[in-house]
This record gives structure tokens, C-alpha cells and sequence, in this order.
């Protein structure tokens, strides 16, 4: 992997893992174009480090405040909206292992991923804040981001449209949903570095390595900020659209045997 591939593949992983596009989905599609299958564990993992560092920069008060204060209305909310991730990913972990590695069903998933974003940004807006959220919010808007599991299912966009359907405002749905991201990307890093132990990763470079995690947290951080402020003032009928023609393409690239 040369470090402008690395470069791209961070850009790539920063942007959509906070865009409501998939990042999974997209990361699959640029390491097929690069011809990098078979560095995909280790890779991801690094890539999500360094989306990782974006949140902790972006959220570092929030942060902060859930360690200075463990038992505060904040942390039990991520904690109820993670719980429904844990239980589907311990469960089914095989399974969508196998179906990220092949990659046959991204297609359409990019374009459930749409149908969601659609409808969500369809319902009546709601006015709910932060302090206003409930557990039952949370349960919510955690569910969802269980069913992001699958490889080319956005878990911004799904937990965005949870968050507009339980009534919160739009920019807090985008806030809330990056924030309920923490604890999700950490399991899944720590997830990857248990099975990328020991597993012989000598053919990418340091410097490639560290070329992606960096443009990942760079990107990663524009890429939230950037959200937050996107779906205050506008719609996520624009991103359902790319989905859809994004599926549509995988689609007949899978049909006509293209990969």
C-alpha cells in the first residue's frame, strides 16, 4: 500500500464513517479498487483509530465530564443506546464477518441505508435538546445502530433517522448520533486489535499506516463538525439519493461479474 493510497483510504474512512453514507461500505469499494483485500483487518483497524482520536478531540468536554462524573444521565445513555450493538455483534459476529469479507450484499444495503434516510428526513421535526432525551430515546436510537451492523448500513445515517423519529431536533440527532459512536468504534478497534495480534502484517509500511490513521482523525473531525452543522439547515434526502445510485452501480458491477 503506497502512502497516497493510504491517504485516500483515511480520507475515505473519515468522511463517510460520520457522513451518512457507510463507511464500511466504501472503505470495501477503495480496497478493491487499490487491490488491498487482503489487508483489510489490519487496516480497518487503524482507520478507526484514527476516526476515533476525531471523536475524542470533537467530544472531549462531554468526555471528560462522563469520567469526572461516571453515574451522570449522559453515561447511562450511551450505555442503554450501546447495549442493543454489543448483543448483536457477540451473537452474530461470524456472520457478518464472513459477509464483509465477500461483500455481496453492499449493494443493497447502500440502498436500505437510503430508504432510511428518506423516511426519517420525511417525519415531522422535532424540538427535543441534549437534557431532553430520554433512556427510552436512547434504547431507541441503539437498536438501530445494531442493525448497522451489516457492512454497507451506515450507523450515522441509521442513528441519525432513530434520532429524528424520537423527535430530537436535527442537530442534536447529528450530535447525539456521533456521540452514541464512542463507545462503538472503541469495541470495534478492540474487537480488531484481539484478532490482528499475531497475524503477520509486514507487508504495509509504518509510514502508510500512519498516513491513513492520520488523514482518517483529520477528515474524521471536519467530517462531524461539518455534519453537525449540515442537518441544522438541510436535508438527508441528498445523501439518500447518492446511496441509492451507489447501490444501483455496485449492483450491476456484482451482476455483470465487473467484481
Amino acid at each position: 500500500m503506497s502512502w497516497i493510497e493510504a491517504l485516500i483510504l483515511g480520507i475515505i474512512q473519515g468522511l463517510t464513517e460520520f457522513l451518512p453514507i457507510s463507511s464500511t461500505g466504501h472503505l470495501y469499494l477503495g480496497r478493491h479498487l487499490f487491490g488491498l483485500d487482503s489487508a483489510g483487518l489490519y487496516l480497518d483497524t487503524m482507520l478507526h483509530i484514527g476516526t476515533l482520536l476525531a471523536i475524542f478531540v470533537f467530544y472531549k468536554d462531554e468526555l471528560w465530564h462522563m469520567i469526572r462524573h461516571p453515574f451522570s444521565k449522559l453515561t447511562f445513555l450511551l450505555i442503554i443506546g450501546t447495549i442493543p450493538a454489543v448483543v448483536v455483534g457477540l451473537l452474530f459476529k461470524d456472520y457478518f464477518e464472513e459477509i464483509s469479507i465477500t461483500g455481496s450484499t453492499i449493494g443493497w444495503e447502500f440502498l436500505v441505508t437510503g430508504l432510511f434516510l428518506w423516511f426519517a428526513d420525511s417525519v415531522k421535526k422535532g424540538a427535543k435538546k441534549m437534557h431532553d432525551i430520554s433512556y427510552k430515546d436512547a434504547l431507541f436510537i441503539g437498536t438501530f445502530q445494531a442493525a448497522a451492523i451489516f457492512p454497507a448500513v451506515s450507523r450515522s445515517g441509521l442513528t441519525m433517522a432513530a434520532a429524528l423519529m424520537r423527535k430530537l431536533d436535527r442537530e442534536t440527532a447529528a450530535y447525539f448520533s456521533f456521540l452514541l459512536s464512542t463507545p462503538a468504534i472503541c469495541g470495534a478497534v478492540l474487537l480488531q486489535l484481539k484478532d490482528v495480534v499475531g497475524g503477520g502484517v509486514e507487508y504495509i509500511s509504518f509510514f502508510s499506516l500512519f498516513v491513513a490513521t492520520c488523514s482518517a482523525a483529520l477528515f474524521g473531525y471536519m467530517a462531524v463538525k461539518w455534519m453537525i452543522h449540515y442537518l441544522k439547515h438541510h436535508s438527508l434526502k441528498t445523501f439518500a439519493v447518492y446511496v441509492w445510485i451507489l447501490g444501483l452501480v455496485v449492483l450491476v458491477c456484482q451482476f455483470t461479474g465487473v467484481f
